[in-house]
């Protein structure tokens, strides 16, 4: 495969709902067949959460599944200890979900990965912590 991404959650919600909030260079990223596309799992809770309570166009969290489920790109990550303790050092992003999705791309890199985070989100961006498109 080709270059890695990790999602967050409303790059996620925006690139299936075909949303115009969606940057372009996340748009690129998301389009691109030959790659991986790494969702945390705090992120697609958080993406259920939002379907849920129509904040999105996705009409349900069962199309909103179904759509991850059929996209062979995306894997969804798990969480874990280490992405926990990485998260407690990133005091640069206030936000916790948003920790947890920074961890999740250090602890990637960590593992001989190169990815970048597909935000918008000004923190996560501002903290250097990991490259970041949008």
């Amino acid at each position: 495969m080709g270059n890695g991404y990790v999602a967050d959650t409303h790059a996620l919600i925006w690139y299936l709902g075909a949303d115009s909030r969606l940057g372009s260079g996340a748009k690129a990223a998301f389009d691109e067949t030959d790659c991986t596309l790494y969702l945390p799992v705090i992120a697609l809770a958080e993406a259920c959460w939002l379907v849920e309570h129509n904040r999105t166009n996705i009409p349900g969290t069962r199309e909103l599944l179904d759509a991850i489920d059929k996209d062979k790109r995306i894997v969804v990550v798990n969480m874990d200890r280490e992405i926990v303790e990485i998260s407690n050092g990133l005091r640069a992003v206030g936000e916790m979900h948003d920790r947890q999705i920074v961890a999740t791309a250090q602890k990637l890199i960590r593992g001989g990965h190169a990815v970048a985070i597909l935000t918008k989100d000004a923190d996560i961006s501002a903290s250097g912590a990991a490259p970041v498109i949008w």
